[in-house]
């Protein structure tokens, strides 16, 4: 374990952006391969998604980081950091902490599908923050690969040279030599003064239930040894350096890290709460005088709430969620209750993948069963008395009495799509089904247009990724930024059982749809619901006024079985005995929901 020290101009820190499935974890292999980073018994298909999550659904989750060394063709030796991101717009905050530790990034694109949202938006963040960009076309060992047209796209979208692009094929390894050349010939060495005070940006951290909490960083100034006593700025907490290091495919203790290179620390925190993404760290005994400007709080754009299955686990739930959220910076909870479903956690999310991807990570690495409600987006409600102040409603339950409502915003997006012109007609159908707006329309190529649309959140949230994919035969490209808030003719729908109101399962929708969500839930639930010995009245309601209705028949007993003849009176009387005693048993009976009712209720949008 000896010091580690590299010059400067010999380190190289970059990262890989590009639309999801263009094959940026396959290119990362074959440079891991190629700079022998590791053996040929370990090396395995997406070595660096290590979630089996990822592996399964083919797509990076998590941006990963490890270090490189390279030779080059002169004999010098070179250390590069290389950050693997995401691709999919629910990623999108992954990507920007990882551009931020960067100073240049390889832009990757398909040849065989061009250039698609996701990769535009991406590289716009790697130009804010003014990254030295390499563009590589990938797969260009299949078939129907159209080099040449997508090289011209590339020209027109960064304004480079024909020369300047790369051309790999991350599957066979064709072109991964020259991406190497051009990392060193084209990528600038980090800047920072290794004699300044420290100054290092965290930009991710895992929990080990070992060791605490690992914290990724890169020094932008300074020098760190191991045993030096740190301080997180933003949270004010001092720890000692039990352990520094770089990070290879295992992590790699070392004495000492000078400023440009990327590596981890280990302090023995035990309480995720102390350690924030975007952070600062700094020497005790000698501190900078600013905290490093990191990326911006994430926004959530989709709200759920998550209850355990058995009210006992919510302080185990808490702690999983803290731990995720270590791993995950994009997710924010708070504390809520629900009359139908206990004490649980009202969480925000990026979209409807990374809900989905949250669910999942509960339930494979804490043993988390979780129930979550209808996810819904953030409103503004403005009341008659204060038109101008507007109450944030991240829950329909906070939805003020409409008696006091003057009017409610919601949240529009702008949505990027790019496609084939074949699927115009039907993409405008979808989106003006959606509410949406039609803003721009752009011929890229002859064979690529690009719409841009004006959409209501809320609309996006279910199923529209899904049935865009379905509509163009998976030949759409699809990517989103947030845009403003316009007043919106919202109402509360509420479910009711028995005239009793389900508070987990109301919804706040347009009122031309709320008829129709209504009796889809309403649907739902008479077949889910276990009968009683009484009749339940299923209500979907708007305020007062019922705009759906389904009846689930009580169990009926045949009373009259006892019955050997005789007059009919005497079978009306037990007839009539028993009508009193089912209308007695509504009163007092309750309906329970049961548990598998609510899950499968919550999944609305199949």
């Amino acid at each position: 374990m000896g010091v580690y020290l590299q010059l400067m101009q010999h380190l190289r820190n970059f990262c890989v952006i590009a639309h999801i499935d263009h094959g940026k974890s396959t290119l990362s292999d074959r440079l891991l391969e190629v700079t022998n980073a590791v053996s040929e018994r370990a090396m395995k298909d997406q070595a660096l998604d290590d979630m089996d999550l990822e592996r399964e659904r083919g797509i990076t989750i998590k941006s990963h980081a490890i270090q490189l060394y390279y030779k080059d063709t002169d004999g010098q030796d070179y250390t590069f950091n290389l950050i693997d991101t995401p691709g999919h717009v629910d990623f999108s905050y992954e990507v920007s902490r990882s551009i931020a530790a960067c100073e240049g990034a390889l832009l990757l694109v398909d040849a065989t599908q061009g250039i698609q949202a996701q990769t535009i938006s991406n590289l716009y963040l790697a130009i804010e923050h003014d990254l030295e960009i390499i563009p590589i076309i990938n797969k260009i060992d299949m078939q129907s690969a159209m080099t040449d047209d997508v090289a011209d796209q590339i020209i027109d979208l960064i304004g480079c040279s024909r020369e300047e692009i790369l051309l790999a094929s991350g599957k066979t390894g064709q072109g991964v030599p020259g991406i190497l050349r051009a990392i060193v010939e084209r990528i600038p060495a980090p800047k920072g003064d290794p004699k300044a005070p420290l100054q290092a940006l965290i930009f991710d951290s895992v929990f080990n239930p070992f060791r605490g909490v690992i914290v990724y960083y890169k020094i932008m100034n300074g020098t760190l040894s191991k045993g030096d006593l740190v301080r997180f700025v933003n949270t004010g907490k001092e720890y000692e350096a039990d352990e520094i290091g770089v990070l290879q495919l295992e992590q790699k203790p070392v004495q000492k890290l000078e400023a440009g290179n990327v590596g981890y620390i280990i302090t023995g925190i035990k309480v995720s709460k102390e350690i924030k993404v975007g952070d600062t760290i700094t020497h005790v005994d000698q501190p900078c005088k600013e905290a490093i400007h990191g990326f911006e709080d994430v926004k959530p754009m989709v709200f759920a709430g998550i209850f355990p299955i058995e009210n006992e686990d919510f302080e185990d739930l808490r702690d999983s969620l803290e731990k995720l959220q270590l791993n995950d910076a994009s997710l924010i909870f708070e504390p809520e209750s629900s009359a139908a479903l206990g004490f649980g956690f009202r969480c925000g999310f990026l979209g409807m993948l990374h809900l989905e991807i949250v669910q999942e990570r509960l339930s494979r690495e804490f043993d988390q069963e979780v129930i979550t409600t209808i996810p819904n987006v953030s409103y503004y409600a403005y009341l008659k008395k204060t038109p101008t102040e507007g109450i944030l409603i991240d829950t329909p339950n906070d939805m003020p009495d409409p008696t006091l409502l003057d009017h409610i915003e919601e949240p529009y997006i702008e949505a990027q799509i790019i496609t084939k012109p074949d699927y115009i007609g039907t993409i405008m159908k979808l989106c003006m089904d959606k509410r949406g707006i039609l803003a721009k329309q752009h011929y890229l190529t002859t064979e690529r247009v690009e719409l841009t649309f004006e959409l209501p959140l809320a609309e996006i949230v279910f199923d529209f990724y899904d049935r865009l994919k379905s509509i163009t035969r998976g030949y759409a490209s699809f990517d989103y930024a947030p845009l403003d808030y316009r007043t919106s003719d919202l109402v509360k729908l509420d479910l009711l059982l028995n005239g009793d109101l389900v508070d987990a399962l109301s919804a706040l929708v347009h009122r031309e749809k709320a008829a129709a969500f209504g009796r889809q839930i309403c649907k739902k639930l008479k077949d889910l619901l276990p009968r009683q010995q009484f009749v339940i009245a299923i209500q979907a309601a708007i305020g007062a006024k019922i705009v759906a209705r389904e009846t689930i028949s009580a169990l009926r007993k045949d009373v009259t079985a006892k019955c050997y003849g005789g007059d009919i009176t005497r079978k009306r009387k037990l007839l009539e005995k028993q009508k009193k005693g089912k209308k007695k048993m509504r009163q007092v009976g309750n309906v329970e929901v049961p548990q598998k009712a609510f899950l499968e209720v919550l999944k609305l949008t199949d």
